[in-house]
């Protein structure tokens, strides 16, 4: 067996480990000792493996050659791997204020049916034309309560950043969005008035909240996109 044919039946196998839930980028990341962007590069095939890195990662998942021979791999999980789109999770810091996902800031991957996110509408603002439209958050307790059910503590919530107008996506339905409070990210539904964006919880333990817009800033500003999809890990 060829080099190349070895490294990419190793790719294979490993997205297959993936879709089966027995593994992560990020623990096969840890297992190995390589970045987990290295990772992210090899299963895209933005970037092949050394030999040593190769080797380490068939050590971590016990992995032999005479388990990538063609006989030992199911046909279609490659197949069926080029047709789920990949959506980053990163920090939420990264998703309020980087236009462009770095690889080195990409915590974990989710995938998606292909073309399914490109059923949402966009509305994006002029300055949102560069940003990467879909991104991944982890949410906490403290995000999740003011929404339930809603939103579950724990979950995976997809931004869509090219959707921070206040239309609603879906009317009469009110579109939940991220929003930027300082160095927070809250989830809520959100109406402007006057001046002050107006976020509004589902919960009725938790409080109206207003942010007051500065001279030059815009609803659109704050907005850091429309929550699109809500992933329950539990």
């Amino acid at each position: 067996m060829k080099f190349i044919e070895l490294h990419e039946r190793l790719r294979i196998e490993t997205w297959r480990r993936i879709d089966q839930g027995v593994l992560s980028s990020s623990l096969l990341a840890r297992q190995t000792g390589l970045a987990q962007a290295h990772i992210s590069n090899f299963l895209h095939r933005r970037r092949r493996l050394s030999l040593p890195a190769m080797d380490r990662l068939l050590l971590a998942q016990a992995i032999g050659v005479e388990d990538l021979s063609p006989a030992r791999l199911p046909p279609s999980v490659d197949v069926e791997r080029e047709s789920l789109d990949v959506v980053p999770i990163v920090s939420q810091n990264v998703a309020m204020t980087a236009p462009l996902i770095a690889a080195r800031a990409v915590l974990d991957t989710i995938h998606l049916p292909s073309g399914w996110l490109t059923s949402f509408p966009a509305r994006r603002a002029v300055s949102r034309r560069s940003w990467e439209r879909f991104v991944g958050v982890r949410i906490t307790a403290a995000q999740a309560l003011p929404m339930d059910p809603v939103l579950r503590i724990g979950s995976i919530v997809v931004l869509d950043r090219h959707y921070n107008s206040l239309v609603p996506c879906r009317p009469p339905f009110p579109n939940l969005y991220g929003v930027r409070a300082g160095s927070q990210l809250l989830f809520r539904h959100v109406t402007f008035d006057s001046s002050r964006l107006v976020l509004r919880p589902r919960a009725l333990a938790y409080p109206i909240e207003l942010i007051e817009l500065a001279s030059q800033e815009a609803p659109s500003d704050l907005i850091v996109g429309r929550v699109c999809l809500c992933i329950s890990e539990i």
